[in-house]
């Protein structure tokens, strides 16, 4: 059965009747909640498969948590919504359309770009303003720019469109993807290729930067992943009205009206097994189903060595993933402003004065860095719903090492690094931010742990290198316990919301396979 099938019949909203007999009477659970859990389980329960949700914290959402402070939103996760129409597919499915739970907003520009010498970037999709922002810095690589965006546009055809929702369970599925990628050069990293177009330091920083988006190192991640820029490009950058949080509400919202159970605020301590089926799924408040099949969408390690602990599969799979490399973590300032700021777009990246030098620190070296780049978030100027009249919702975000490779009392750092980094604030966008501050409270790698069992902290998982790509990342179906699922940023394509609802589609369909067979059986 071909996952990309639409279920509604005769323009009626719903189960297809057909689809709802293939599979009368079989059971999935998903665990967790994010993006990736909630893109599966509408699939699933699309299909007519009765899909219950298992989330561990009070709320759903995994990364796209959110919290209400003083009258102010935080969005806790993702907050750039590309691509749309992946996610409008989960409505379409069943004949509904997403404008009926979520208003999306074109956010524009899509960021700023802005360094310590007070130079500002605005990037677009607007190409006319776009060239003339680059003719700014250095007019000859308007010409290297528009080489560059056919790049872009040949890997987001090979790597997204082609390959973005196709499981790679075996070796042989990688070897015949890898003569294109081959050709469009993979090997090199995202900052070799946009150099190899671009000659000015600000603009080869500018146009590569959005690996860091997903938990890539520009200098060592795939050049495969210069089609964000594309995606951005074609797609644009949105918003959900009210946050990112009421994308994923909408989505729980829609799941329920095709049948969906949701079960919150209880964590999965064991998904139990026997030879190579899993069997029960068991919760800490003593809930223990059967289920015909079980997909995770929590943190890949977690999923192993925690959920399968029980098992011999569970236990090696965690040696395996030990040995591998993980993403960095995340250090976020949440803060609540008095006053208004149009003259601050929604999406700002602060530079710092080195790049390379700060992604070393970030990925290789495992210390605080004193110059910090900074990714800046101000939903109000788009939505003024996040925050009470008059005021201002932000989020400061800044990459830092995990914590295998920082092993810090955040408890400690925390409070240190946060008054930094709203000093930089203070002194390139706000001078007076700290008399301004409503509210405030800080997210640190040791939060994303406990929280959200992600292994070392890491914000992103595996890290998004090539000898971690498609079938040498985490497999959409486990190659032991064949019921036992994977989606999410461990698995291929990767994080960011296009890649994680792009692993639901994928895992969707080896599951209503596999699931057919066995209904027809």
């Amino acid at each position: 059965m071909n996952a990309d099938v639409k279920i509604n019949i005769a323009g009626a909203k719903g189960v297809n009747p057909a689809l709802a007999e293939r599979y009368a009477g079989r059971t999935a659970c998903v665990i967790g909640s994010g993006f990736g859990g909630m893109a599966l389980a509408v699939r699933l329960q699309s299909a007519g498969i009765a899909t219950t949700v298992i989330e561990a914290r009070d709320k759903p959402g995994g990364r796209a948590y959110f919290w209400e402070r003083d009258g102010f939103t935080f969005d806790g996760g993702p907050t750039v919504i590309t691509d749309p129409p992946c996610l409008e597919e989960l409505w379409q499915l069943t004949g509904h359309d997403i404008s009926e739970d979520v208003e999306l907003m074109k956010v524009m520009p899509f960021y700023r770009l802005n360094w310590p010498d007070g130079t500002n970037f605005e990037y677009s999709n607007d190409e006319e303003s776009l060239n003339a922002e680059i003719a700014k810095l250095n007019p000859a690589d308007v010409a290297g720019y528009a080489r560059f965006l056919e790049y872009s546009a040949r890997v987001y055809e090979e790597g997204y469109l082609k390959l973005g929702t196709k499981p790679f369970l075996d070796f042989k599925s990688m070897l015949k993807a890898a003569p294109a990628l081959i050709k469009e050069q993979a090997w090199r990293s995202v900052y070799s290729m946009v150099s190899s177009y671009i000659e000015h330091p600000k603009l080869r920083e500018a146009f590569s930067f959005h690996s860091l988006l997903v938990g890539g190192n520009p200098m060592n991640t795939s050049s495969i992943y210069a089609l964000i820029h594309k995606l951005e490009k074609d797609g644009g950058v949105w918003w959900a009205r009210g946050g990112t949080n009421r994308l994923i509400a909408g989505m729980v919202r829609h799941f329920e009206r095709l049948g969906g159970t949701m079960i919150v605020g209880d964590p999965v301590v064991q998904v139990h097994t026997l030879g190579t089926k899993a069997t029960e799924v068991e919760t800490k408040s003593g809930f223990r189903q059967r289920f015909d099949a079980v997909a995770s969408n929590a943190d890949i390690m977690h999923s192993y060595k925690d959920l399968l602990s029980g098992s011999e599969r569970g236990k090696k799979m965690a040696k395996s993933l030990s040995r591998k490399s993980f993403s960095p973590s995340l250090f976020v300032v949440h803060f609540g402003l008095e006053g208004t700021w149009p003259g601050i777009p929604h999406h700002m990246i602060l530079f710092a004065k080195r790049y390379k030098g700060l992604l070393d620190d970030i990925y290789k070296n495992g210390v605080v860095p004193e110059d910090f780049a900074i990714y800046l978030h101000h939903p109000t100027v788009t939505d003024p719903s996040m925050a009470p009249a008059g005021k201002s919702t932000f989020y400061a975000l800044v990459p830092v090492s995990h914590m295998g490779k920082m092993p810090l009392d955040w408890d400690e750092v925390g409070p240190k690094l946060e008054k930094m980094i709203l000093d930089e604030l203070g002194r390139r966008l706000i001078p007076d931010i700290h008399d301004r501050i409503i509210t405030k409270f800080s997210y640190a790698p040791k939060d994303f742990k406990q929280d959200l069992s992600a292994h070392m902290g890491s914000a992103f998982s595996l890290e998004p290198v090539l000898w971690q790509s498609a079938y040498l990342r985490g497999h959409n179906r486990d190659d032991v316990i064949d019921n036992y699922y994977l989606v999410g940023a461990g698995t291929h394509p990767g994080a960011g919301i296009p890649g994680v609802v792009g692993s639901a589609k994928a895992t969707a369909g080896l599951m209503l396979e596999d699931l057919a067979v066995k209904a027809s059986a």
